[in-house]
Formats: C-alpha cells, sequence, structure tokens
C-alpha cells in the first residue's frame, strides 16, 4: 500500500499540534517585531556607536536583505535536513546574535550580527510554515492555523515599534535584540516534545551553486528596488537590476536541468500554485506602498511620535485579525477564489476612502481606510499562503513555504519603489513653485525633493515656515491620494484575475476541484490535492509523490 497526501488523509488535530501551533507562533511574532522594532532604537544607537550614514543605512536593511535571500536556499534545506531540526539550529544562531547584536561595541559588529540574525531568520520562517502543513492535515484545520500564523506576522509588524517603545524607555538600546532571546531559549526547549520531525524522502543533494546564483539574484534586486525607491534610477541601481535578472534567467535554465533542483520549476505548471503566488505579490505590493505613506502621515502631518503612530496603527492589526479569522471559515463555504477575490473588493473600498484624505482630515477617515484595507487583504494573504504550501508535493512543502514569504518581501521592495515613486512624482510635481521665493536654492530644493525637506527648511527659516509646510504636506497628500488610487485599479485587476484563475478550487475540505477529471489506474493513492486538476497529466504525477516510500 502507499502513504496518502495530508489533504487526502484529513486527519485531525488534537491539543499537541495546537500548543505546537502556540510554539511556532513565538518565533514568527519575534520575526516581524524584529523587522521594525530597531527603527525607535536607531537615535540612541547612532549617539552610542557612531555608524555613517552609509552604515546606518546597511544596520537597517542588511537583515530584510539576508531574510530575501536566503529564504528559498533555507526552505529547500529544510526539505533535505528536517524542518525541526533546521528550526532549532535557526533558533539557536537567531539566539546567539541577538546577544551579540545587543552588546556590540561597533557599528561594524552590529551590521555583522544583524546580516547573521538575518540568516537565521531566514531558516525559521519556512520551516515554521512548512511544519504547519505537516502538523494539520485536514484543510480546514490547516487553513485556520495558517491564519493564525499569519496573523503573528502581521501584528508583529505593527507592535513593532510599540514594544521597542516600552523596551527603550527603560532599557538601553541594545536590550531592543535581547526581546528575542528567551522566546528562542523556549522555542529549543519545547520544540523537540511537541513540533513533528519531517525530512523528505530521496531529496537529493542541496545544490551549492544554485543557492549561490539564487542569493546573487535576489539582492541585487531588492538592493535596486530600495534605490530605485530612495534616489530613483541611477546607474548603479539599474546595472544591479540587471545583472540580478540575467543571474535570474541563468538560475531558472539550471534548475531545469538538474535531477535535483533547488527550486522546482515544475511547482509553476501548477495553477493554483501560481495563480496565488502572483496574488500575494500584487497584493503585498498595493498595500506596503500605502502603509508607508500612512505612516509618514502619522508623525509629518499629524504630529505624532513613533510610539504614537504605532497605536494609532492597531485599529488596522484589529481589523486584519478578523480577517485571518473569518476567511478560513468562510471558505469551507465558498470557494476560496471568490473569498479572496471579495476581500480584495473590500480593500479596494479602503483605499479609495484613503483617496478622500487630505492634510486637514484628522484621523477619522485614516482609521476606517485602514480598517477596511486590513480586513480586505487578509483572506489573500492567510488562503493564499494556504493555496501555496497545500498545492505543492508534501516533501516541496518547505521550498513553497519560502516561495511564499520571498513573494511577500520581493512585493513590499516593488511596491515601495514603484508605487511609492508615484507619490514622490506627485509631491515634486505640486511642490516645483510652491517654495517662497525667499528661502534660499539649497533648502527650497530640499523642501520640493520630499516633506521631510520641507520640515527641515521650515525649522531654518522660522518666518518662511508655514508658506513651505502648508504647500507641502498638501502636496504629500496628494501624493498619498494618487498612490491609493493607482493600488486601488491594481487591484481590481488582481481580484478579477484571481477570481476567475482559482473558480476550479472547491470550498475547503471538499474532496477536488470539480473540474480535476477522472483518475487514471496509477492515481489509485488518493484524490488530487486542491488545485492540482488544472496541471499537465504528468505534472498531476510528479505532484503526487506520497509522504513516505511505497511498499
Amino acid at each position: 500500500m502507499s502513504s496518502q497526501t495530508p489533504d487526502a488523509v484529513g486527519t485531525r488535530a488534537g491539543p499537541k499540534e495546537w500548543i505546537g501551533l502556540a510554539v511556532l507562533a513565538m518565533p514568527t511574532l519575534l520575526l516581524s517585531i524584529d523587522m521594525t522594532v530597531l527603527y525607535l532604537a536607531l537615535p540612541e544607537l547612532s549617539a552610542d556607536l557612531a555608524p555613517t550614514s552609509t552604515q546606518q543605512l546597511w544596520i537597517l536593511d542588511i537583515y530584510a536583505f539576508m531574510i530575501g535571500g536566503f529564504l528559498v536556499t533555507m526552505g529547500a534545506l529544510g526539505d533535505r535536513i528536517g524542518r525541526r531540526r533546521l528550526l532549532l539550529i535557526g533558533a539557536v544562531v537567531f539566539g546567539i546574535a541577538s546577544v551579540l547584536a545587543a552588546y556590540s561595541v561597533s557599528a561594524e559588529m552590529l551590521i555583522v550580527t544583524r546580516a547573521l540574525l538575518g540568516l537565521a531568520g531566514a531558516t525559521l520562517m519556512p520551516s515554521t510554515l512548512a511544519l504547519i502543513r505537516n502538523m494539520f492535515e485536514d484543510p480546514q484545520q490547516r487553513a485556520a492555523a495558517i491564519g493564525v500564523w499569519m496573523m503573528c506576522f502581521m501584528s508583529g509588524m505593527a507592535i513593532g515599534p510599540l514594544v521597542g517603545g516600552v523596551v527603550l524607555q527603560y532599557f538601553w538600546w541594545g536590550a531592543a535584540f535581547l526581546i528575542g532571546v528567551p522566546v528562542m531559549v523556549l522555542l529549543v526547549v519545547t520544540a523537540p516534545f511537541l513540533l513533528p520531525e519531517y525530512k523528505a524522502p530521496n531529496a537529493g543533494r542541496l545544490d551549492l551553486l544554485s543557492a549561490v546564483m539564487l542569493l546573487v539574484t535576489i539582492l541585487p534586486v531588492i538592493y535596486a528596488l530600495k534605490e530605485f525607491a530612495s534616489e530613483g534610477p541611477g546607474a548603479l541601481s539599474i546595472l544591479a537590476l540587471t545583472f540580478g535578472l540575467v543571474v535570474g534567467t541563468l538560475f531558472v535554465l539550471r534548475q531545469r536541468r538538474l535531477a535535483d533542483p533547488l527550486l522546482d520549476m515544475d511547482l509553476f505548471r501548477n495553477r493554483t500554485f501560481s495563480t496565488a503566488l502572483g496574488s500575494m505579490l500584487f497584493g503585498v505590493m498595493a498595500m506596503s506602498a500605502v502603509m508607508l505613506f500612512v505612516t509618514q502621515y502619522f508623525q509629518m502631518i499629524q504630529g505624532l511620535s513613533p510610539l504614537q503612530a504605532g497605536l494609532w496603527l492597531l485599529p488596522s492589526v484589529v481589523g486584519m485579525m478578523v480577517g485571518f479569522m473569518v476567511a478560513p471559515a468562510l471558505a469551507a463555504k465558498i470557494r476560496p477564489g471568490v473569498v479572496i477575490g471579495g476581500g480584495l473588493g473590500l480593500s479596494v473600498l479602503g483605499f479609495l476612502v484613503l483617496t478622500q484624505i487630505d492634510s486637514g482630515s484628522g484621523f477619522a477617515l485614516l482609521i476606517i481606510g485602514q480598517v477596511v484595507l486590513g480586513m480586505g487583504i487578509s483572506p489573500l494573504l492567510a488562503l493564499g499562503t494556504d493555496l501555496i504550501v497545500g498545492s505543492a508535493p508534501a516533501e516541496k512543502a518547505g521550498s513553497a513555504a519560502a516561495m511564499s514569504e520571498t513573494a511577500g518581501e520581493l512585493g513590499g521592495a516593488l511596491g515601495v519603489a514603484t508605487l511609492g515613486s508615484v507619490g514622490v512624482a506627485v509631491y515634486r510635481s505640486q511642490m516645483a513653485d510652491a517654495v517662497p521665493a525667499d528661502v534660499p536654492t539649497a533648502a527650497a530644493d530640499s523642501a520640493r525633493e520630499t516633506l521631510a525637506g520641507a520640515m527641515a527648511a521650515a525649522q531654518q527659516f522660522p518666518a518662511e515656515a508655514q508658506a513651505l509646510l502648508a504647500p507641502a504636506q498638501e502636496a504629500f497628500t496628494q501624493g498619498m491620494n494618487v498612490a491609493a488610487g493607482v493600488s486601488a485599479a491594481l487591484l481590481v485587476v488582481v481580484a478579477i484575475l484571481t477570481t476567475t484563475l482559482m473558480r476550479h478550487i472547491p470550498p475547503i475540505g471538499d474532496a477536488e476541484p470539480d473540474d480535476a477529471g477522472a483518475q487514471t489506474p496509477e492515481d489509485t493513492t488518493g484524490p488530487p490535492r486542491r488545485g492540482d486538476g488544472d496541471a499537465a497529466p504528468q505534472a498531476q504525477e510528479a505532484d503526487r509523490v506520497p509522504d513516505s516510500p511505497q511498499t
């Protein structure tokens, strides 16, 4: 006899698995907190370590760079050496790196330890998600568990400034890094008892050249997108983007030739996998740029501190939590594509609310827009992640989880680079003739570039402060309006395509897609997973690899 796929077996998870989910949620929450908490610590850190402006940027960015660059490699490594084993290794390294970062004595040491934290984070993220696939075989339970996992990740990004503000009020800047040490100790102690081990049978060796090529693909692309957002297209950023894309093309060609590829390109032949991945990329792209504008609006126009701005972001987190909890329940009765498409339609309404804000609107419209946006985008994040991981073969779950998270990383960078640039272009257009003639050239040029530059110029020339700030704040708000409008239009397209391309997927828990077709005698190992019916016959056979070798 042969083992069935997890979706076919549908064994219900018990208390041990749900407690294990709580264990997996801890590092997920911590990783997302770690992405934002450093922003509050930067002033005190800079006074202590005296980094240059370039070193400051590396201190902030190297963590996300390393996570983005190593996610797929670490996901594939976990499939090969064991997902729980890789999770424990990553937890130990993350804890050690956190202590080293907290007690860094130079900017260079902090950059290196932040890079090590990013590398460890890249081992933790796909391992947690892939282990959820192993622990929750019932599709409805798995969708709910992934909703909890995603809720923790997104909540951590919002409460990071709050946690950082409380810690830094009573301790030195290094304490922001020590937050993670007890969490990792608890994970290392409890994981062997609560989490299962899984290692893909006959996974083959890890191709190191492919790992290097993928790193050399992703890092230049992310760097170029960040440079586009902050400085605009330049010779170096264009060269980096071109170089990354060329190496990426060579990477894909190499994967098609390898017997044991680092990334199985056949995953993309599955329409469910590709559609969910693309929807995730563009959904995060639309959300990330506008949320950047919103946080700046709170601080630069409403005059809030980072801690106060973080508090005003909490309503949107609550909206997302509601969406994460409700989406799996709806998808058990309604096709997931319809739930995701409907949620994206709700997000469009949230973006349209944000297009109506001006510099004197206050908080009401902004909070309403954020809450609606958060509730609408959460079905895509929760169900999309479930579809990506669930539509991949069990032995490829680590790679699929890593691809899901990489799409989120790239979507965030792409959103800031493109939609953020749209808002900046509107600002500069509005400010071209709005600076008073009395302001010196250097300060005027700075005011025309960014709202932060206008605020700095206003401090230098108090007599012209109101004449500078009023048009600058209005120009910034108009830029946010336009970016929100473009995001709304983008999500309309994504919603239509997602609903159309996912129409074959039945409600969660149904045996198979309506258009799965008849099974052949070779398919007697069980029904196909959700979303496999659209793949080519040979791809279906390749996908239905059992969890253990046939006996």
